[in-house]
């Protein structure tokens, strides 16, 4: 399935982009302006992750998404993220 996602450093960051995906900003454009993750360059883009390739609450996250959905904040090592499925 391919998804993309947010990545930020403090859990306060990843509530503040919530809410501005509440109001209707784009995903892509959000994760181009805070995203510390490379994939930023592409708004958030990590392409097609199968099971197994991520860390597990990420992946735990992103399997449970439907099509276009969005998770709610997923903390891992790595940080506080927000997921989108595309497909």
């Amino acid at each position: 399935m391919k998804i993309k996602h947010i990545l930020v450093k403090h859990e306060f960051e990843a509530k503040d982009i919530q809410k501005k995906l509440n109001e209707g900003k784009s995903f892509e454009d959000l994760a181009r302006d805070f995203s510390l993750c490379p994939s930023a360059k592409n708004g958030g883009d990590l392409g097609d992750c199968k099971k197994g390739q991520m860390v597990p609450p990420f992946e735990k996250a992103f399997l449970a998404l439907k099509v276009d959905e969005i998770s709610g904040i997923v903390k891992t090592p790595f940080g506080h993220h927000l997921i989108k499925r595309i497909s």
